[in-house]
């Protein structure tokens, strides 16, 4: 399945891609909610043929729902009527120290989206 991912934020949104069993950081896009940051990631998932827009949900330690999550969720609703692909909501808790602790050459919001994407993908596989 063909996956794009994103670690949403109201100035920089990481985005991530994956055709099979690994996820790679992609891209950066600034104030996604704008219609600029929209219609880019539109072109990304069609340039990536996506199936499925896989979206950080970032709950609280203990589970619940804070602020940020409350922006995402408003944004998700936003983005529903603007694409054709299907939203999936996922636990993005510690996706960015894991990302920080990763490293590499990409954006630490790109690799962050890339962490969630990965584990995304490895529950999916060992299900």
């Amino acid at each position: 399945m063909k996956v794009v991912a994103i670690d949403y934020g109201s100035a920089r949104t990481g985005v991530a891609v994956s055709a099979g069993a690994l996820a790679q950081p992609l891209e950066v896009i600034e104030r996604i909610g704008a219609r600029e940051g929209v219609e880019r990631l539109r072109a990304v998932l069609a340039e990536h043929e996506a199936e499925l827009l896989l979206v950080g949900l970032p709950l609280l330690a203990d589970g619940t729902q804070g602020e940020q999550a409350n922006a995402t969720l408003a944004f998700v609703g936003r983005l529903r009527p603007q694409i054709d692909v299907p939203i999936e909501l996922e636990d993005e808790r510690f996706t960015s120290a894991a990302a920080e602790r990763v490293g590499g050459g990409a954006a630490l919001d790109a690799r962050a989206a890339a962490v969630l994407l990965q584990g995304w993908l490895d529950r999916r596989e060992s299900a």
